[in-house]
């Protein structure tokens, strides 16, 4: 059980570090944030995403799964490629009962260490200036360590 606590943990950190860079404001922050997490073993990027929901899907999952790579965040392999994809399409599925026909606007925030991988995405959803909040997170597990 002690074991398992130490993995639970680790997710969790995992998690909140790419909710921490889904949401910053500012490039300036998303680099103090990735500084920060890179002295503790965390790879980390954050994108920025805008249109409509349906059309957006694609574009937002090839965008985390190229910025991961140019980041170092994860190796040019099927498996770490596929850990990006599904994490990604997994935080997109959770706020689809509320962007669904709409636009969204905010970021993809991605977070690894070890065999931890999330990705956290936080979006402004609406019309105009009928906004509404949505935040989805997606987490996979992969083999092996990035040599980032």
């Amino acid at each position: 059980m002690k074991g398992m606590n130490r993995v639970v943990a680790e997710s969790k950190k995992i998690a909140m570090a790419a909710l921490r860079m889904a949401m910053t404001e500012s490039r300036e922050e998303e680099a103090h944030l990735k500084e920060g997490f890179g002295r503790h073993g965390i790879h980390t990027v954050a994108v920025d995403y805008g249109g409509e929901y349906l059309t957006a899907i694609k574009k937002i999952v090839e965008r985390a799964i190229v910025s991961a790579k140019r980041e170092g965040v994860i190796k040019e392999t099927h498996g770490d490629e596929g850990a990006v994809a599904g994490a990604t399409r997994e935080a997109l599925s959770q706020i689809m009962p509320k962007a669904m026909g709409l636009n969204i606007g905010g970021k993809i925030g991605i977070a690894r260490r070890d065999e931890h991988l999330s990705v956290a995405v936080f979006f402004g959803v609406g019309l105009l200036h009928l906004d509404e909040v949505a935040v989805g997170l997606g987490h996979r597990a992969v083999p092996g360590e990035t040599n980032a």
